[in-house]
């Protein structure tokens, strides 16, 4: 036997999935997508949304098709980009299981419905997992956290935090994001003055939206900028 072929009957077999974290804001909450597991391993624990890419198909496909069939959430209305690969030998009890993560990101995406092995769908609020994230599945409390922090260091340098949004919004409702993402308060009048002096991040779309109390507030779209500079750092602009 030649020896490539002989080093090649050595390796053991390993499958590649998908795992996919999704965030929406709920109620002025930063809210996971998360499924309850209707099939061993891990039988009724919670997990983030994936399976298994199939031979047909390339990644994106995959974590678009896992998507819909377990939680009937259409992916492509929703921002999606790689988050890394998770390869730990000891992450799947059925054996070498190596996965692409993928961050997805929309504004108030609709109540999920389970389908497949996933027993049912749900959204389950960021701040509550912090004490019990342990109890996800596999090692989707690495994915959720490294996706968590990812989401936050993208709001400073890019002009994600309007894909929370919807097509037009009011600088408050952009600025909810900033908070709820972060964890901290800012001020109002701080945080207007650096996103107008920020080049593209926002433009006017020239109406008003009448709020049930108070003054009008003019509504806002996202500029052609996706890279924000200057920057909006964390922890500048904060209210004490």
């Amino acid at each position: 036997m030649d020896d490539w072929l002989k080093d090649s009957a050595e390796v053991e077999p390993s499958w590649v999935t998908v795992d996919l974290a999704i965030f929406t804001l709920r109620d002025e909450q930063l809210m996971v997508l998360l499924i309850e597991r209707g099939v061993e391993p891990f039988l009724g624990r919670a997990a983030l949304p994936g399976g298994y890419v199939q031979k047909d198909e390339n990644l994106r496909e995959g974590a678009l098709r896992e998507l819909w069939e377990e939680a009937g959430v259409d992916g492509g209305r929703l921002h999606l980009e790689q988050l890394g690969a998770y390869g730990d030998p000891r992450r799947d009890p059925r054996g070498r299981v190596v996965t692409v993560a993928y961050l997805a990101l929309g504004p108030d995406l609709p109540v999920p419905v389970g389908g497949t092995d996933a027993e049912r769908a749900y959204w389950a609020p960021v701040s509550k997992l912090a004490d019990n994230a342990q109890e996800l599945a596999f090692d989707h409390p690495v994915i959720l956290a490294d996706a968590l922090e990812e989401i936050r260091r993208k709001l400073e340098y890019t002009a994600v935090a309007t894909v929370f949004c919807g097509e037009s919004f009011t600088l408050s409702e952009l600025r909810t994001v900033y908070e709820v993402v972060w964890g901290q308060s800012l001020d109002p009048s701080n945080f207007r003055r650096k996103v107008l002096k920020t080049e593209g991040f926002v433009q006017p779309t020239g109406e008003q939206r009448l709020p049930p109390t108070g003054r009008p507030a003019a509504l806002y779209r996202r500029g052609n900028a996706w890279l924000l500079s200057p920057p909006l750092l964390r922890g500048t602009g904060r209210t004490e």
